[in-house]
């Protein structure tokens, strides 16, 4: 895999490693653009990300990497930034960083993916959740604030899939992404999950190449060991429905190039 995108740290509360075994290990996997997106801070479930005090040390975390590794891959800082209405931030939203990925990962104050409320699914209307949760994606690609899409259709992590086609119920979000000329990444966090597929799933891949959005790849490591996991497979998939660049960010602008 040569692009990736979408890393972790321990300043996230629920990753390991220290940002050094990331590089080493994204460097014997063959990655040549290597990303560090850690959850950013926001006054709402703390336990899950950093605080806003410290922003500075994840930066100058990722920049020491960016320096000692210089001459073996390029390392790149990013944040995650979850989109949740009433809780983003300037102070994020506008640190100078290389890309920022949109994550939605609430629907109003559930942590869908969070296997602690899993137990809300029960009872639930499947596919009005997933309406809800389509929704909220596309006012995230509507408000211009973000570069990548962070894994498309998470809400499938446990395997609570809709009864009607998803291509439906993703495609007025899919085309705020278009209009907003955003990237979508390949996720192969999934592989990890119940789902035991990537994010976004083969058939909305092809819908999303057919509307000829860009694409770009990303681990979702929180260990070192899955970073380039599953990167072949990835790789593999865009390929089959007609993709042969992918997306990297520096400064906030997008490059494409060849996998």
């Amino acid at each position: 895999m040569k692009v990736d995108l979408h890393n972790h740290t321990v300043l996230c509360n629920h990753a390991t490693g220290t940002v050094a075994e990331y590089v080493e290990a994204a460097i014997a996997c063959k990655i040549e653009y290597f990303g560090f997106s850690d959850h950013a801070p926001m006054h709402y479930d703390p336990k899950y990300r950093m605080s806003f005090e410290q922003m500075d040390l994840y930066e100058l975390w990722v920049k020491e990497a960016r320096e000692k590794y210089a001459n073996q891959i390029t390392v790149l800082l990013g944040y995650e930034v979850d989109y949740l209405p009433g809780y983003m931030d300037d102070t994020v939203l506008n640190r100078p960083c290389d890309y920022l990925i949109g994550s939605v990962h609430f629907i109003d104050d559930w942590g869908f993916d969070n296997p602690e409320f899993i137990g809300r699914y029960e009872g639930l209307d499947i596919d009005e959740i997933y309406r809800r949760y389509f929704t909220l994606v596309e006012a995230m690609a509507k408000s211009g604030k973000f570069d990548i899409i962070g894994h498309l259709d998470l809400l499938k992590v446990f395997k609570f899939l809709p009864t009607k086609d998803i291509r439906l119920l993703a495609q007025e979000a899919l085309k705020a992404i278009k209009k907003a000329n955003m990237t979508i990444e390949i996720n192969m966090a999934g592989y990890r999950k119940p789902i035991a597929e990537p994010y976004p799933s083969p058939i909305l891949l092809e819908t999303i190449a057919e509307l000829e959005i860009p694409i770009t790849f990303g681990s979702d490591a929180h260990r070192s060991d899955q970073i380039g996991l599953f990167g072949d497979e990835i790789e593999a998939m865009a390929r089959s429905v007609g993709y042969d660049k992918c997306a990297l960010y520096r400064a906030r602008d997008r490059e494409m190039i060849k996998f």
